[in-house]
């Protein structure tokens, strides 16, 4: 098995192993790899469908998504896709996957089924990196606070979604979620101080407006987008990606109008996040 650096602060790219046969030791390396760098990129994979349901249950449970199309087969098999007729994709703005939950996802594999002649890349960014840059009085002041989080203004029946072409693909337009977070968290394996907000899901700090947030939310969003914390994900037939939804944020490039995009997607189920 290889290893390399995908950017300074975050993504390793793997080769020369197979997903669905790997050892223990493998196995606890590539774990290692996405809890220390937030996103592992597995070239050449021939991953049928069983056996991705097979490598998610070898990192412990698996979280069902409410709202993604569902692979027709696999309940745990959510389909990331675009058409050739549409316009708007899902994921297009920074964000981490399930921040709206009680008990956030730990992370997601990934794996491209069906891609672009070009395009369509997604992008990661280290929320560890973003959270050091700041200044040791923000960082004091953020530590005491909590944050609102909700999925209910993205995919309820009048959200962001129903207003596009994507709307007729997505479910779970009855779902209620709220969660409160600590926004600034100690990551569950590594210890690192992470900055858990996005762009996406988080509405407000608890005890705080929305318009008194929205200042400061933005800018540790724009913090967090800063292109020296990120690295970019080109896909390839065969590729599969592993990422921390605790540490890192992602975006998927919508840049291949006219072309169908297929990625499957299982969520992997976390435990609850601390200051």
């Amino acid at each position: 098995m290889k290893m390399s650096a995908m950017s300074e602060h975050v993504g390793i790219e793997v080769s020369d192993v197979d997903l669905a046969a790997m050892s223990d030791a493998d196995l606890a390396a590539i774990k290692d790899a996405v809890f220390q760098h937030g996103v592992v990129a597995v070239r050449d994979q021939a991953i049928s469908p069983q056996q991705h349901i097979a490598f998610a249950n070898r990192w412990g449970g698996i979280d069902i998504n409410n709202y993604f199309p569902v692979n027709g087969e696999f309940a745990e098999i959510a389909e990331v896709r675009k058409a050739e007729n549409q316009t708007t994709n899902i994921g297009g703005g920074w964000h981490t996957d399930h921040s709206y939950d009680q008990v956030p996802a730990m992370g997601s594999i990934l794996v491209a089924r069906e891609l672009p002649p070009s395009g369509g890349d997604t992008l990661f960014a280290s929320m560890g990196a973003a959270y050091d840059s700041l200044s040791d009085g923000l960082k004091a002041t953020l530590e005491t606070l909590k944050a609102v989080h909700s999925a209910d203004h993205v995919y309820r029946a009048d959200g962001y979604y129903a207003q596009t072409d994507m709307a007729a693909d997505l479910r779970g337009h009855d779902q209620v979620t709220r969660a409160v977070h600590p926004v600034v968290i100690r990551h569950p394996v590594t210890g690192r101080k992470v900055l858990y907000v996005n762009g996406a899901f988080t509405l407000h700090f608890e005890g705080w407006t929305r318009e008194e947030s929205m200042p400061l939310l933005n800018y540790l969003v724009s913090v967090g987008a800063r292109a020296e914390f990120a690295c970019r994900l080109h896909w390839q037939p065969g590729t599969v990606a592993i990422w921390d939804n605790r540490s890192t944020w992602h975006l998927a490039m919508n840049d291949y109008h006219g072309h169908k995009r297929v990625m499957h997607r299982i969520t992997l189920s976390g435990v609850p996040l601390a200051a």
